[in-house]
Protein backbone atom coordinates (compact mmCIF):
# COMPACT_ATOMS: atom_id res chain seq x y z
CA UNK A 1 0.00 0.00 0.00
CA UNK A 2 2.75 2.08 0.75
CA UNK A 3 4.58 1.87 -2.62
CA UNK A 4 1.28 2.10 -4.99
CA UNK A 5 -1.12 3.10 -2.99
CA UNK A 6 -0.70 7.03 -3.79
CA UNK A 7 -0.47 5.76 -7.70
CA UNK A 8 -3.90 3.79 -6.82
CA UNK A 9 -5.61 7.29 -5.33
CA UNK A 10 -4.38 9.51 -8.04
CA UNK A 11 -6.04 7.12 -10.83
CA UNK A 12 -9.09 6.57 -8.83
CA UNK A 13 -9.14 10.21 -9.60
CA UNK A 14 -7.66 10.89 -12.67
CA UNK A 15 -10.14 7.93 -14.28
CA UNK A 16 -13.47 9.76 -12.70
CA UNK A 17 -12.80 12.88 -14.20
CA UNK A 18 -11.34 11.89 -17.50
CA UNK A 19 -14.62 9.33 -17.71
CA UNK A 20 -16.83 12.51 -17.15
CA UNK A 21 -15.61 13.66 -20.45
CA UNK A 22 -17.16 10.94 -22.74
CA UNK A 23 -19.81 9.00 -20.28
CA UNK A 24 -22.37 11.39 -21.70
CA UNK A 25 -22.46 10.88 -25.06
CA UNK A 26 -24.43 8.06 -25.12
CA UNK A 27 -26.74 9.30 -22.47
CA UNK A 28 -27.87 12.39 -24.40
CA UNK A 29 -30.74 11.05 -26.63
CA UNK A 30 -32.46 9.94 -23.15
CA UNK A 31 -31.55 13.05 -21.40
CA UNK A 32 -33.43 15.32 -24.37
CA UNK A 33 -36.47 12.74 -23.71
CA UNK A 34 -35.82 12.92 -19.74
CA UNK A 35 -35.12 16.72 -19.20
CA UNK A 36 -37.09 18.34 -22.77
CA UNK A 37 -33.84 19.68 -23.88
CA UNK A 38 -32.90 21.04 -26.82
CA UNK A 39 -29.78 20.97 -28.70
CA UNK A 40 -28.35 23.76 -27.25
CA UNK A 41 -28.75 22.39 -23.95
CA UNK A 42 -27.39 19.41 -24.69
CA UNK A 43 -24.28 20.96 -26.13
CA UNK A 44 -23.78 22.79 -22.76
CA UNK A 45 -23.91 19.78 -20.71
CA UNK A 46 -20.82 18.94 -22.47
CA UNK A 47 -19.47 21.84 -22.47
CA UNK A 48 -20.08 23.34 -19.37
CA UNK A 49 -17.68 20.22 -18.14
CA UNK A 50 -15.14 20.81 -20.71
CA UNK A 51 -15.10 24.71 -20.36
CA UNK A 52 -14.25 24.99 -16.65
CA UNK A 53 -11.88 21.97 -16.73
CA UNK A 54 -10.32 23.92 -19.58
CA UNK A 55 -10.42 27.60 -18.04
CA UNK A 56 -9.63 26.80 -14.49
CA UNK A 57 -6.65 24.27 -15.28
CA UNK A 58 -3.55 26.17 -15.06
CA UNK A 59 -5.35 28.64 -12.58
CA UNK A 60 -6.07 25.54 -9.79
CA UNK A 61 -2.35 24.22 -10.43
CA UNK A 62 -0.79 27.66 -9.21
CA UNK A 63 -3.33 27.83 -6.38
CA UNK A 64 -2.49 23.86 -5.78
CA UNK A 65 1.31 25.30 -4.49
CA UNK A 66 -0.05 27.71 -2.30
CA UNK A 67 -2.93 25.86 -0.31
CA UNK A 68 -0.89 22.52 -1.20
CA UNK A 69 -1.62 19.92 -3.73
CA UNK A 70 -3.25 16.86 -1.76
CA UNK A 71 -5.71 19.64 0.17
CA UNK A 72 -6.60 20.73 -3.21
CA UNK A 73 -6.91 17.46 -4.98
CA UNK A 74 -9.14 16.25 -1.95
CA UNK A 75 -11.37 19.11 -2.35
CA UNK A 76 -11.82 18.70 -6.05
CA UNK A 77 -12.63 15.53 -5.68
CA UNK A 78 -15.12 16.19 -3.04
CA UNK A 79 -16.54 19.12 -5.34
CA UNK A 80 -16.80 16.80 -8.33
CA UNK A 81 -19.41 14.02 -6.05
CA UNK A 82 -21.34 17.01 -4.90
CA UNK A 83 -21.63 18.42 -8.31
CA UNK A 84 -22.29 14.48 -9.66
CA UNK A 85 -24.94 14.09 -7.06
CA UNK A 86 -26.69 17.43 -8.10
CA UNK A 87 -26.29 15.99 -11.88
CA UNK A 88 -27.84 13.13 -10.78
CA UNK A 89 -31.29 14.54 -9.32
CA UNK A 90 -31.91 17.72 -12.03
CA UNK A 91 -35.20 18.23 -12.80
CA UNK A 92 -34.31 20.90 -15.88
CA UNK A 93 -31.64 21.42 -18.63
CA UNK A 94 -30.49 24.76 -16.50
CA UNK A 95 -29.83 22.71 -13.67
CA UNK A 96 -27.62 20.00 -15.36
CA UNK A 97 -25.86 22.54 -17.26
CA UNK A 98 -24.63 24.30 -13.80
CA UNK A 99 -23.91 20.92 -12.05
CA UNK A 100 -21.95 19.62 -15.03
CA UNK A 101 -20.02 22.72 -14.85
CA UNK A 102 -19.37 22.86 -10.86
CA UNK A 103 -17.81 19.08 -11.75
CA UNK A 104 -15.46 20.74 -14.20
CA UNK A 105 -14.46 23.46 -11.78
CA UNK A 106 -13.80 20.16 -9.03
CA UNK A 107 -12.18 18.37 -11.98
CA UNK A 108 -9.75 20.70 -12.47
CA UNK A 109 -8.32 20.87 -9.15
CA UNK A 110 -8.23 17.03 -9.30
CA UNK A 111 -6.51 17.03 -12.84
CA UNK A 112 -3.81 19.97 -12.03
CA UNK A 113 -2.64 17.73 -9.28
CA UNK A 114 -2.16 14.46 -10.32
CA UNK A 115 0.87 14.37 -12.03
CA UNK A 116 2.58 17.19 -9.02
CA UNK A 117 1.42 14.76 -6.33
CA UNK A 118 2.97 11.78 -8.40
CA UNK A 119 6.16 13.59 -9.05
CA UNK A 120 6.71 14.30 -5.27
CA UNK A 121 5.95 10.21 -3.97
CA UNK A 122 7.94 8.74 -6.95
CA UNK A 123 11.62 8.77 -8.44
CA UNK A 124 13.72 7.19 -10.66
CA UNK A 125 12.42 4.01 -12.59
CA UNK A 126 9.27 3.77 -9.54
CA UNK A 127 8.54 7.33 -11.31
CA UNK A 128 7.98 6.23 -15.17
CA UNK A 129 5.87 2.79 -13.99
CA UNK A 130 3.63 5.38 -12.34
CA UNK A 131 3.63 7.65 -15.23
CA UNK A 132 2.84 5.03 -17.63
CA UNK A 133 0.35 3.57 -15.40
CA UNK A 134 -0.98 6.87 -15.04
CA UNK A 135 -1.31 7.56 -18.84
CA UNK A 136 -2.96 4.08 -19.56
CA UNK A 137 -5.67 4.64 -17.51
CA UNK A 138 -6.19 8.34 -18.66
CA UNK A 139 -6.71 6.45 -21.93
CA UNK A 140 -8.44 4.26 -20.38
CA UNK A 141 -11.38 6.75 -19.38
CA UNK A 142 -11.72 8.05 -22.47
CA UNK A 143 -12.45 4.35 -24.17
CA UNK A 144 -14.36 3.05 -21.42
CA UNK A 145 -17.00 6.26 -20.96
CA UNK A 146 -19.24 5.89 -24.08
CA UNK A 147 -19.73 1.75 -23.51
CA UNK A 148 -20.05 2.47 -19.76
CA UNK A 149 -22.32 5.09 -20.22
CA UNK A 150 -24.71 2.61 -22.48
CA UNK A 151 -24.70 0.01 -20.02
CA UNK A 152 -26.11 2.61 -17.25
CA UNK A 153 -28.62 4.28 -19.23
CA UNK A 154 -29.45 0.81 -20.89
CA UNK A 155 -29.93 -0.46 -17.50
CA UNK A 156 -30.72 1.74 -14.36
CA UNK A 157 -31.34 4.91 -16.36
CA UNK A 158 -29.07 8.43 -17.63
CA UNK A 159 -28.55 9.46 -13.94
CA UNK A 160 -27.01 6.89 -12.84
CA UNK A 161 -24.01 8.40 -15.30
CA UNK A 162 -23.31 10.81 -12.46
CA UNK A 163 -24.32 8.53 -9.43
CA UNK A 164 -21.68 5.93 -10.24
CA UNK A 165 -19.08 8.77 -9.51
CA UNK A 166 -19.97 8.94 -5.96
CA UNK A 167 -18.45 5.45 -4.28
CA UNK A 168 -15.59 6.21 -6.53
CA UNK A 169 -15.22 9.42 -4.85
CA UNK A 170 -15.29 8.47 -1.25
CA UNK A 171 -12.76 5.53 -2.16
CA UNK A 172 -10.53 8.00 -3.25
CA UNK A 173 -10.66 10.34 -0.42
CA UNK A 174 -10.03 8.25 1.82
CA UNK A 175 -6.98 6.53 0.11
CA UNK A 176 -5.76 9.80 -0.83
CA UNK A 177 -5.58 10.99 2.50
CA UNK A 178 -4.37 7.89 3.97
CA UNK A 179 -1.58 7.36 1.78
CA UNK A 180 -0.64 10.33 -0.29
CA UNK A 181 1.60 13.09 1.35
CA UNK A 182 1.18 16.39 1.21
CA UNK A 183 3.57 18.44 -0.99
CA UNK A 184 3.43 21.78 -2.46
CA UNK A 185 5.44 23.85 -4.60
CA UNK A 186 8.04 26.77 -4.51
CA UNK A 187 4.96 29.36 -3.67
CA UNK A 188 3.89 26.76 -0.89
CA UNK A 189 3.67 28.04 2.42
CA UNK A 190 6.64 26.10 4.22
CA UNK A 191 7.62 29.74 4.84
CA UNK A 192 7.08 32.30 7.17
CA UNK A 193 3.02 34.10 7.45
CA UNK A 194 4.40 37.39 5.25
CA UNK A 195 6.35 35.54 2.79
CA UNK A 196 3.59 33.30 2.53
CA UNK A 197 1.23 36.58 1.38
CA UNK A 198 3.23 37.28 -1.19
CA UNK A 199 3.04 34.28 -2.90
CA UNK A 200 -0.74 34.27 -2.52
CA UNK A 201 0.34 37.33 -4.90
CA UNK A 202 1.75 35.37 -7.93
CA UNK A 203 -1.56 33.29 -8.06
CA UNK A 204 -2.72 34.67 -11.16
CA UNK A 205 -6.03 35.42 -10.53
CA UNK A 206 -6.87 38.38 -13.32
CA UNK A 207 -5.18 35.96 -16.20
CA UNK A 208 -7.40 33.05 -14.59
CA UNK A 209 -10.71 34.79 -14.63
CA UNK A 210 -10.13 36.79 -17.99
CA UNK A 211 -8.89 33.13 -19.35
CA UNK A 212 -11.86 31.62 -18.58
CA UNK A 213 -14.08 34.47 -19.88
CA UNK A 214 -12.70 34.40 -23.38
CA UNK A 215 -13.32 30.65 -23.79
CA UNK A 216 -16.77 31.48 -22.30
CA UNK A 217 -17.61 33.90 -24.64
CA UNK A 218 -16.11 32.16 -27.83
CA UNK A 219 -17.95 28.70 -26.89
CA UNK A 220 -21.54 30.53 -26.26
CA UNK A 221 -21.19 32.53 -29.84
CA UNK A 222 -20.28 29.43 -31.62
CA UNK A 223 -23.42 27.43 -29.62
CA UNK A 224 -25.66 30.73 -30.18
CA UNK A 225 -24.94 30.58 -33.85
CA UNK A 226 -26.55 27.29 -34.56
CA UNK A 227 -29.56 28.59 -33.15
CA UNK A 228 -29.63 32.27 -34.29
CA UNK A 229 -27.67 32.70 -36.90
CA UNK A 230 -23.43 33.65 -37.44
CA UNK A 231 -24.32 37.08 -38.74
CA UNK A 232 -27.43 37.39 -35.23
CA UNK A 233 -26.51 40.47 -32.78
CA UNK A 234 -26.30 38.36 -30.06
CA UNK A 235 -24.09 35.98 -31.87
CA UNK A 236 -21.85 38.73 -33.53
CA UNK A 237 -21.90 40.25 -29.47
CA UNK A 238 -20.23 37.10 -28.13
CA UNK A 239 -17.41 37.09 -30.68
CA UNK A 240 -16.92 40.60 -30.00
CA UNK A 241 -16.44 40.34 -26.24
CA UNK A 242 -14.23 37.03 -27.23
CA UNK A 243 -12.32 39.09 -29.12
CA UNK A 244 -11.89 41.78 -26.42
CA UNK A 245 -11.40 39.56 -23.68
CA UNK A 246 -8.57 37.39 -25.58
CA UNK A 247 -6.52 40.97 -26.13
CA UNK A 248 -7.14 41.41 -22.25
CA UNK A 249 -5.98 38.46 -21.19
CA UNK A 250 -2.83 39.14 -23.89
CA UNK A 251 -2.13 42.29 -21.84
CA UNK A 252 -2.96 40.96 -18.62
CA UNK A 253 -0.18 38.11 -18.76
CA UNK A 254 2.27 40.46 -20.66
CA UNK A 255 2.58 42.61 -17.11
CA UNK A 256 2.09 39.79 -14.92
CA UNK A 257 5.52 39.18 -13.48
CA UNK A 258 3.96 35.05 -12.66
CA UNK A 259 1.69 34.41 -15.49
CA UNK A 260 -0.60 31.48 -15.82
CA UNK A 261 0.88 31.48 -19.55
CA UNK A 262 3.96 33.14 -20.81
CA UNK A 263 2.28 34.52 -24.06
CA UNK A 264 5.86 35.15 -25.33
CA UNK A 265 5.83 31.58 -25.68
CA UNK A 266 3.35 31.82 -28.78
CA UNK A 267 6.48 33.26 -30.84
CA UNK A 268 7.72 30.18 -31.04
CA UNK A 269 6.85 28.52 -34.25
CA UNK A 270 7.02 25.18 -32.42
CA UNK A 271 5.40 25.99 -29.43
CA UNK A 272 2.23 27.48 -30.96
CA UNK A 273 2.06 24.20 -33.46
CA UNK A 274 1.80 22.07 -30.56
CA UNK A 275 -1.07 23.99 -29.38
CA UNK A 276 -2.94 24.67 -32.54
CA UNK A 277 -2.29 20.54 -32.85
CA UNK A 278 -3.62 20.09 -29.28
CA UNK A 279 -6.54 22.14 -29.94
CA UNK A 280 -7.60 20.48 -33.17
CA UNK A 281 -6.78 16.88 -31.87
CA UNK A 282 -9.47 17.13 -29.50
CA UNK A 283 -12.11 18.80 -31.77
CA UNK A 284 -11.37 17.08 -34.66
CA UNK A 285 -10.70 13.23 -33.09
CA UNK A 286 -13.85 13.69 -30.69
CA UNK A 287 -16.12 16.49 -30.99
CA UNK A 288 -18.17 14.56 -33.74
CA UNK A 289 -18.73 11.52 -31.30
CA UNK A 290 -21.97 13.47 -29.33
CA UNK A 291 -24.04 14.31 -32.82
CA UNK A 292 -22.74 10.42 -33.98
CA UNK A 293 -24.49 9.16 -31.16
CA UNK A 294 -27.34 10.85 -31.06
CA UNK A 295 -28.15 9.23 -35.00
CA UNK A 296 -27.79 6.32 -34.16
CA UNK A 297 -29.59 5.56 -31.80
CA UNK A 298 -32.58 8.38 -32.61
CA UNK A 299 -32.27 7.66 -36.60
CA UNK A 300 -30.99 3.91 -36.50
CA UNK A 301 -32.67 2.50 -33.61
CA UNK A 302 -29.61 1.14 -31.43
CA UNK A 303 -29.98 0.85 -27.95
CA UNK A 304 -27.26 3.04 -25.91
CA UNK A 305 -25.48 0.02 -25.13
CA UNK A 306 -24.92 -1.01 -28.88
CA UNK A 307 -24.07 3.02 -29.72
CA UNK A 308 -21.64 2.83 -27.68
CA UNK A 309 -20.09 -0.28 -28.85
CA UNK A 310 -19.75 0.94 -32.24
CA UNK A 311 -16.98 3.87 -30.99
CA UNK A 312 -15.15 0.55 -29.88
CA UNK A 313 -13.74 0.85 -33.39
CA UNK A 314 -11.72 3.91 -32.38
CA UNK A 315 -10.44 3.15 -28.97
CA UNK A 316 -8.99 -0.25 -29.64
CA UNK A 317 -7.42 1.06 -33.08
CA UNK A 318 -6.22 3.63 -30.42
CA UNK A 319 -4.71 1.59 -27.89
CA UNK A 320 -3.31 -0.79 -29.83
CA UNK A 321 -1.52 1.77 -32.59
CA UNK A 322 -0.47 3.70 -28.90
CA UNK A 323 1.14 0.19 -27.02
CA UNK A 324 3.03 -0.83 -30.28
CA UNK A 325 4.12 3.03 -30.98
CA UNK A 326 6.11 3.03 -27.93
CA UNK A 327 8.74 0.43 -29.07
CA UNK A 328 8.50 0.63 -32.88
CA UNK A 329 8.55 4.75 -33.34
CA UNK A 330 10.91 5.32 -30.12
CA UNK A 331 12.96 8.25 -31.63
CA UNK A 332 10.93 8.97 -34.37
CA UNK A 333 10.68 12.73 -34.33
CA UNK A 334 6.84 13.80 -32.67
CA UNK A 335 6.26 16.51 -35.31
CA UNK A 336 5.77 13.12 -37.75
CA UNK A 337 3.81 11.09 -35.35
CA UNK A 338 1.72 14.19 -34.30
CA UNK A 339 1.09 15.47 -37.59
CA UNK A 340 1.08 12.81 -39.48
CA UNK A 341 -1.79 11.43 -36.77
CA UNK A 342 -3.86 14.40 -37.22
CA UNK A 343 -3.96 13.77 -41.04
CA UNK A 344 -4.98 10.59 -40.38
CA UNK A 345 -7.48 11.40 -38.37
CA UNK A 346 -8.51 14.20 -41.01
CA UNK A 347 -8.27 11.15 -43.29
CA UNK A 348 -10.66 9.58 -40.98
CA UNK A 349 -13.27 12.14 -41.07
CA UNK A 350 -13.92 12.46 -44.62
CA UNK A 351 -13.92 9.01 -45.19
CA UNK A 352 -17.33 9.42 -42.95
CA UNK A 353 -18.28 12.15 -44.86
CA UNK A 354 -20.77 9.84 -47.43
CA UNK A 355 -23.65 8.52 -45.40
CA UNK A 356 -27.32 8.98 -46.81
CA UNK A 357 -30.49 7.70 -45.82
CA UNK A 358 -29.77 4.26 -46.15
CA UNK A 359 -26.28 3.84 -43.85
CA UNK A 360 -25.87 1.83 -41.20
CA UNK A 361 -23.26 2.12 -38.42
CA UNK A 362 -20.64 -0.56 -40.47
CA UNK A 363 -20.83 2.97 -42.78
CA UNK A 364 -18.38 4.67 -39.50
CA UNK A 365 -15.91 1.90 -38.57
CA UNK A 366 -13.39 2.36 -41.81
CA UNK A 367 -13.32 6.30 -40.28
CA UNK A 368 -13.18 5.19 -36.48
CA UNK A 369 -10.45 3.34 -37.41
CA UNK A 370 -8.40 5.57 -38.89
CA UNK A 371 -8.91 7.72 -36.16
CA UNK A 372 -8.22 5.67 -33.92
CA UNK A 373 -4.80 5.22 -35.44
CA UNK A 374 -4.37 8.45 -35.73
CA UNK A 375 -5.21 9.00 -31.74
CA UNK A 376 -3.02 6.51 -31.05
CA UNK A 377 -0.31 8.49 -32.58
CA UNK A 378 -1.28 12.10 -31.15
CA UNK A 379 -2.00 11.25 -27.53
CA UNK A 380 1.23 9.83 -26.34
CA UNK A 381 3.52 12.42 -27.47
CA UNK A 382 1.95 15.77 -27.74
CA UNK A 383 2.92 16.56 -24.18
CA UNK A 384 6.30 15.89 -24.82
CA UNK A 385 6.46 17.94 -27.83
CA UNK A 386 5.22 21.02 -26.43
CA UNK A 387 7.98 20.27 -23.04
CA UNK A 388 10.39 20.45 -26.18
CA UNK A 389 9.43 23.52 -27.69
CA UNK A 390 9.84 25.43 -24.53
CA UNK A 391 12.82 25.91 -22.07
CA UNK A 392 12.81 23.65 -19.49
CA UNK A 393 11.76 26.11 -17.08
CA UNK A 394 8.65 26.49 -18.86
CA UNK A 395 7.92 23.08 -18.87
CA UNK A 396 5.46 22.86 -16.48
CA UNK A 397 3.35 25.69 -17.75
CA UNK A 398 3.88 23.69 -21.18
CA UNK A 399 2.33 20.53 -20.15
CA UNK A 400 -0.30 22.60 -18.40
CA UNK A 401 -1.01 24.49 -21.56
CA UNK A 402 -1.28 21.50 -23.88
CA UNK A 403 -4.33 20.14 -21.54
CA UNK A 404 -5.79 23.39 -21.45
CA UNK A 405 -5.92 23.42 -25.27
CA UNK A 406 -6.81 19.83 -25.56
CA UNK A 407 -10.00 20.43 -23.60
CA UNK A 408 -11.28 23.82 -24.89
CA UNK A 409 -10.71 22.39 -28.42
CA UNK A 410 -13.25 19.63 -27.04
CA UNK A 411 -15.73 22.16 -26.11
CA UNK A 412 -15.41 24.35 -29.02
CA UNK A 413 -15.99 21.27 -31.24
CA UNK A 414 -19.50 20.00 -29.66
CA UNK A 415 -20.35 23.90 -30.79
CA UNK A 416 -18.85 24.41 -33.54
CA UNK A 417 -20.07 20.85 -35.02
CA UNK A 418 -23.31 21.22 -33.47
CA UNK A 419 -23.81 24.42 -35.39
CA UNK A 420 -22.77 22.56 -38.62
CA UNK A 421 -24.91 19.87 -37.90
CA UNK A 422 -28.08 22.07 -37.31
CA UNK A 423 -27.20 24.60 -40.25
CA UNK A 424 -26.99 21.44 -43.09
CA UNK A 425 -30.27 19.60 -41.80
CA UNK A 426 -31.83 23.23 -42.72
CA UNK A 427 -31.10 22.78 -46.41
CA UNK A 428 -33.89 20.08 -46.50
CA UNK A 429 -35.99 20.75 -43.12
CA UNK A 430 -37.44 23.94 -41.72
CA UNK A 431 -35.05 25.48 -38.86
CA UNK A 432 -37.05 24.43 -35.72
CA UNK A 433 -37.60 20.48 -37.08
CA UNK A 434 -33.54 20.72 -37.88
CA UNK A 435 -32.68 21.98 -34.22
CA UNK A 436 -35.18 19.07 -32.86
CA UNK A 437 -33.51 16.45 -34.69
CA UNK A 438 -30.43 16.91 -34.02
CA UNK A 439 -31.09 17.18 -30.31
CA UNK A 440 -31.98 14.13 -30.78
CA UNK A 441 -36.20 14.58 -31.37
CA UNK A 442 -36.52 12.41 -34.19
CA UNK A 443 -39.85 10.15 -32.28
CA UNK A 444 -41.51 13.48 -32.00
CA UNK A 445 -41.24 14.85 -35.70
CA UNK A 446 -41.93 11.17 -37.27
CA UNK A 447 -45.73 12.22 -37.34
CA UNK A 448 -44.88 15.01 -39.86
CA UNK A 449 -42.10 14.26 -41.78
CA UNK A 450 -41.52 10.69 -43.78
CA UNK A 451 -38.60 8.79 -42.01
CA UNK A 452 -36.47 8.81 -45.20
CA UNK A 453 -37.01 12.62 -45.21
CA UNK A 454 -35.44 12.41 -41.42
CA UNK A 455 -32.61 10.00 -41.95
CA UNK A 456 -31.43 11.57 -45.15
CA UNK A 457 -31.39 15.18 -42.94
CA UNK A 458 -29.69 14.02 -40.27
CA UNK A 459 -26.49 12.03 -42.71
CA UNK A 460 -26.11 15.13 -44.44
CA UNK A 461 -25.34 16.93 -41.48
CA UNK A 462 -23.29 14.58 -40.21
CA UNK A 463 -21.28 14.46 -43.09
CA UNK A 464 -20.63 18.47 -43.09
CA UNK A 465 -19.90 18.03 -39.14
CA UNK A 466 -17.31 15.22 -40.14
CA UNK A 467 -15.75 17.40 -43.27
CA UNK A 468 -15.55 20.64 -41.17
CA UNK A 469 -13.60 18.40 -38.43
CA UNK A 470 -11.64 16.63 -41.76
CA UNK A 471 -10.50 20.35 -42.60
CA UNK A 472 -9.96 21.30 -38.78
CA UNK A 473 -7.15 18.07 -38.49
CA UNK A 474 -5.79 18.29 -41.72
CA UNK A 475 -4.74 22.09 -41.17
CA UNK A 476 -3.21 21.66 -37.60
CA UNK A 477 -1.67 18.40 -39.18
CA UNK A 478 0.19 20.27 -42.05
CA UNK A 479 0.96 23.59 -39.72
CA UNK A 480 2.71 21.00 -37.11
CA UNK A 481 4.75 19.33 -39.81
CA UNK A 482 5.84 22.55 -41.21
CA UNK A 483 6.79 24.64 -37.95
CA UNK A 484 7.61 22.04 -35.26
CA UNK A 485 11.30 21.03 -35.00
CA UNK A 486 13.08 18.15 -35.03
CA UNK A 487 14.16 17.69 -31.06
CA UNK A 488 12.74 14.88 -29.97
CA UNK A 489 9.68 15.25 -27.50
CA UNK A 490 8.68 12.18 -24.93
CA UNK A 491 7.38 10.20 -28.08
CA UNK A 492 10.72 10.62 -29.93
CA UNK A 493 12.87 9.51 -27.06
CA UNK A 494 13.95 11.99 -25.30
CA UNK A 495 14.46 12.39 -21.34
CA UNK A 496 10.84 13.55 -20.00
CA UNK A 497 10.82 16.99 -18.29
CA UNK A 498 10.23 17.07 -14.72
CA UNK A 499 6.81 16.95 -13.33
CA UNK A 500 5.88 20.37 -11.98
CA UNK A 501 2.63 21.71 -10.75
CA UNK A 502 0.98 23.03 -14.10
CA UNK A 503 2.12 19.69 -16.09
CA UNK A 504 -0.22 17.23 -16.94
CA UNK A 505 -2.31 15.12 -19.76
CA UNK A 506 -5.89 14.18 -21.03
CA UNK A 507 -7.76 12.80 -23.20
Amino acid sequence: MRTWGPLTAVCLGTFMLLLDVTIAVVALPDMARGLDASLGDLQWVMDGYALALAALLLGAGAAADVLGRRRTHVAGVVLFAVASLLCGVATGPAMLVAARAVQGVGAAAMFATTLPLLGSVYQGRQRSVALGVWGAVSGAAAAVGPVLGGLLTDGPGWRWIFYVNLPVSVAAVWLTLRVVPESRGSRGPGVPPRERSRAWGKVDVPGTVTFAAFAGAVTYGAVRAGSDGWTETGTLAAFVCAVLLLAVFVAVERRSADPLLDVRLFARPAFSAVMVGALAFNAAAFGVMAYTSIWLQTLLGMSPVRGGLVFLWLSLASFAVAAAGGRLLHGVPARFTIGGGLLLISAGQFSTAFLDASSTASALVPGLLLVGVGTGLVSPGIAGAALAAVPPERAGMAGGAVNTFRQLGYALGIAVFGTVLAARMTDTLPSDAAHALAGGGADALRAAFPDHALRAAFASGLNAAAVTAGAVAAVAGVLVLALTGNRRSASGGSAPAPVRTRAGAGR
